[in-house]
């Protein structure tokens, strides 16, 4: 019988159950989806009943099969999203999802009665996000619904939701607390002053670490169950037990999410004016961020240059890397892309291709964006000199990208790695107090380097 660690990674989508054992190698994933629900103001919400149901007879099949021993569960979740409990711990308001739009007026309110805006959103490294926020949908409970704020006896982050499920206990969580909640003040390592003045502490939880852990009977099996863990600082938590060396990890999808672990200096009012923000390890440590919608700009000027040049739609994904094209676009580099969904003070007012053809049209696109990432790791490098440059997610098979990112920055290796189940390794890794060897990368994130080449 092998000793297996069960792990529920929970994102918007997609609903997945993991089993890894002790060298954290997977043997058994389990994937699934539900349908949305709508919260009373018919705006889309997680089926959270459907979610437990699952994880629970899931679990419980599980603990049957005489070949796994399961010894632990913990659970890693996408962010910005609270249950609510009543006085018997049951969920009394939907899980509220963080796109649901939040009225102008009460942002307003909150800011003119805590800001200035950029002295607050660099005191909590939370950017102005509506829903986003956490704190904030505490603050729209409160002054939007206050009969059902007031019978609110606790109010816990999901992936700390998921555990009480079968714990029972009510905890918060650093990493979940610290992701652009607006509820934690880095500068003094402390809730917010206004978490207090609205009187929101009562609410929240006792902090603990992801790190802990509890032991409970589930399915007539004793079972060591984990505090969760926000996915993003799960992400990361396998490069800062293993890396032998600083690093930056830029984690790219829809989102790119630039991390630096190795910084916890404030964030300044520049840093906030681009986008700065800071999550948090598991031990309250703070990681300077920054965040960019590349995937999404990235999908948009594709449709665009597809249409453009009549090429197929998957003719992106054959594109290799040109360097005549590079050192031309280099040379003369001027940007030509005006974005969609993404700020700069360099775009045009409106886009201009000159470009006769698809592929230098395409090398102008990723160079721009490829700009703009750099700019976003130099935000969070500081004057820091950091030797390695960890790329995963989506764009790291996009080789056009990675070579221009590498030839941006020549100083650092560049390494990309694939870990499809990297928020769920964090989340079994943070069960563990053991050191991850210096191979971990290598060995569970088919590591690869991406030298400049020579033009």
């Amino acid at each position: 019988m092998k000793k297996v660690t069960a792990i529920f990674d929970v994102g918007k989508t997609n609903k997945k159950l993991f089993l890894l054992d002790e060298t954290y190698q997977e043997l058994y994933r389990e994937y699934t989806t539900f349908d949305p629900i709508t919260d009373p103001d018919g705006y889309p919400a997680e089926d959270l009943g459907a979610l437990v149901q699952w994880m629970q007879r899931a679990l419980e099949r599980l603990l049957a099969i005489p070949d796994y021993e399961i010894t632990g569960i913990n659970f890693s979740t996408y962010g910005a999203s609270l249950v609510h409990l009543d006085a018997n711990g049951q969920p009394m308001l939907p899980l509220y999802d963080y796109t649901k739009p939040m009225d102008a007026g009460l942002i307003a309110t909150f800011y003119s009665k805590y800001g200035p805006e950029s002295r607050f959103s660099a005191a909590t490294g939370s950017l102005n996000s509506g829903m986003l926020n956490a704190g904030m949908q505490l603050y729209w409970l409160k002054y939007t619904h206050p009969e059902a704020f007031k019978k609110i006896n606790y109010s816990l982050h999901l992936p700390q939701y998921l555990s009480f499920v079968f714990t029972q206990q009510a905890i918060s969580e650093y990493t979940s607390i610290g992701c652009h909640t607006a509820l934690w003040d880095y500068q003094k390592s402390d809730y917010h002053d206004w978490v207090f003045a609205e009187g929101l502490d009562h609410l929240l939880a006792p902090l603990d670490s992801a790190q802990s852990s509890v032991k409970t009977i589930f399915g007539g099996k004793t079972l060591r169950v984990g505090r969760g863990i926000h996915d993003s600082s799960a992400a990361l938590l396998p490069y800062i037990r293993s890396a032998q060396q600083r690093f930056i990890l830029v984690s790219t999808g829809t989102w790119s999410i630039t991390l630096n672990p190795f910084s916890s200096a404030p964030l300044t009012a520049a840093e906030v004016a681009e986008g700065g923000l800071q999550y948090m390890q598991p031990n309250g440590q703070a990681v300077k961020a920054s965040r960019l919608f590349l995937g999404n700009e990235y999908a948009f000027q594709i449709a665009f240059l597809t249409e453009k040049f009549k090429v197929p739609v998957e003719e992106h994904k054959k594109m290799a890397f040109d360097p005549k094209i590079y050192i031309s676009l280099k040379k003369n580099f001027t940007s030509m892309f005006r974005w969609k969904n993404i700020s700069s003070k360099q775009m045009p007012q409106a886009t201009r291709l000159p470009h006769q053809d698809y592929a230098t049209a395409y090398h102008q696109l990723v160079l721009e964006l490829v700009e703009l990432q750099a700019e976003s790791i130099c935000q969070v490098m500081g004057n820091q000199p950091l030797k390695y440059l960890y790329v995963e997610g989506g764009f790291t098979d996009n080789a056009v990208f990675i070579q221009m990112l590498a030839q941006r920055f020549p100083q650092m290796k560049l390494k990309t790695t694939n870990a499809s189940i990297g928020s769920a390794l964090g989340a079994a890794i943070a069960l563990s107090t053991n050191p991850l060897p210096e191979s971990f990368l290598k060995d569970n994130y088919a590591l690869r380097e991406h030298l400049p080449l020579p033009l």
